[in-house]
């Protein structure tokens, strides 16, 4: 009888020292998911403007060995920009936005349980003046399926929020 309970209390320690690993391994997995998402984006998306007109164009491309995605937005102007997109150690998914206001936000990814829903949140900046200075605060990636989705970008300047919604769906 006691043999039985040490191979029952054995196991319970087992258990409980492995939970920390798998706890590990699912942030791991949510941030791996998360970029392999990304990661199917290459190609040109293109956005009508609500009164139907053409919007901007984003063109992903999977880059530096398959370690990062890169998104360049290009409309008319100062539209046109670049945001990166990496895993920064195991469990974490960094963008940086080189944004037409001359700064270069680094936002940090959460993603839905779902996984169709990553969200960027603002984390420090390059050539920000003030923590009022206009920049990028959030970026908001919804995958619709394979040829749409959604990024709204949100801009924050002295306290105030600008959101920006792009309905994109993949040219062919």
């Amino acid at each position: 009888m006691n043999s039985l309970r040490i191979a029952a209390l054995v196991c319970v320690v087992a258990v409980v020292a492995a939970l920390p690993a798998a706890a590990q391994t699912a942030s791991l997995t949510d941030a791996q998911k998360a970029f392999n998402t990304i990661k199917s984006l290459p190609g040109t998306w293109e956005s009508t403007k609500p009164d139907g007109g053409r919007g901007l164009d984003v063109k992903y491309k999977v880059t530096a060995g398959g370690s990062a995605v890169m998104s360049e937005i290009e409309g008319e102007g100062p539209e046109n920009m670049i945001t990166m997109f990496h895993l920064d150690g195991p469990n974490k998914l960094l963008m940086t936005h080189y944004c037409g206001a001359g700064n270069q936000p680094r936002m940090q990814a959460a993603v839905s349980p779902d996984g169709k829903v990553i969200t960027f949140t603002f984390l420090d900046a390059t050539n920000l003046a003030t923590p009022d200075t206009g920049h990028m605060q959030k970026l908001i990636i919804t995958i619709l399926d394979n040829n749409h989705h959604t990024e709204e970008w949100v801009f924050a300047d002295h306290g105030k929020e600008m959101k920006e919604v792009f309905d994109l769906r993949r040219k062919m």
